[in-house]
């Protein structure tokens, strides 16, 4: 059982792992088959996670799912696939939408579950279907909104319709909009923006770009993006998600929803 273990787990430490840099070092399940999970949560390259010192079962897909080819004018993509090695590629074979992936950190599989994107930019909108333990399942039939998703399994391939014409322009443009976000460790944008406003507009609003809670605060740079100055906790980045929460539903009664995804 040891053995196995070996070729089946890698130990990560989510202090250095992951985006934020808090977490504990954890045994982590490396997953190279289709199959039922369900006891795990699936890690992808924790570029927006918040994870506690008791996390729960945690699983990575492997090599298996590191793949892109192309196959009767559709694009299949292997989950475990990095947004940067898809950018180049669409990039090298001139197709087409996909360039808002620049700077936009993540394997496939977890840019699918959050329908991540910039500002209008979705997705979604360029998916054909998507690959879970019970096959192919057509775009239609996946219920989808605004960085969100009701997919409550494995994403092990997406499938995306094929256009020509890469635009270097639209990648300049997505780059530079990247290039106004905070560099500081953190979980990209902390909340998602309400309906018709910005998380980050509220967030100034009720006094908190730049509060700071030990190592962690609300960056200067961009206020909906929860940093970690140095040696930031766990408990820190909550008490002040709560925080920001609690006053902007005080002043504005709005419920935010975290777009970080806490453990």
């Amino acid at each position: 059982m040891i053995e196995n273990k070996k070729e089946e787990y890698k130990t990560v430490d989510f202090s250095r792992y992951s985006s934020i840099k808090i977490g504990p070092v954890v045994d982590i399940k490396i997953i190279n088959e289709i199959g039922s999970f369900d006891d795990y949560k699936i890690i992808g390259r924790a570029n927006n996670l918040l994870v506690s010192n008791t996390p729960p079962k945690f699983a990575i897909l492997g090599e298996e799912f590191d793949y892109i080819k192309e196959e009767e004018g559709k694009l299949y993509v292997g989950c475990a696939t990095s947004s940067g090695k898809l950018l180049s590629y669409v990039r090298k074979h001139d197709i087409a939408n996909l360039e808002f992936l620049a700077k936009l950190p993540g394997s496939m599989g977890g840019l699918v579950k959050m329908n991540a994107g910039l500002k209008s930019w979705e997705i979604f909108n360029y998916i054909h279907k998507i690959k879970t333990k019970d096959g192919y399942i057509k775009k239609e039939d996946v219920s989808y909104s605004y960085r969100h998703t009701k997919i409550d399994t494995i994403v092990y391939e997406v499938v995306f319709n094929i256009e020509t014409g890469f635009c270097k322009d639209k990648l300049k443009e997505f780059n530079k909009m990247r290039d106004n976000q905070p560099q500081t460790p953190s979980a990209g944008s902390c909340f998602k923006n309400p309906k018709g406003d910005f998380a980050g507009r509220l967030i100034e609003e009720v006094g908190l770009k730049g509060y700071r809670k030990g190592d962690m605060a609300f960056s200067e740079v961009h206020s909906n993006f929860l940093v970690n100055l140095d040696k930031g906790t766990y408990e820190d980045a909550l008490y002040l998600i709560k925080l920001a929460k609690n006053r902007i539903k005080e002043k504005f009664n709005i419920d935010l929803q975290e777009e970080i995804i806490i453990y």
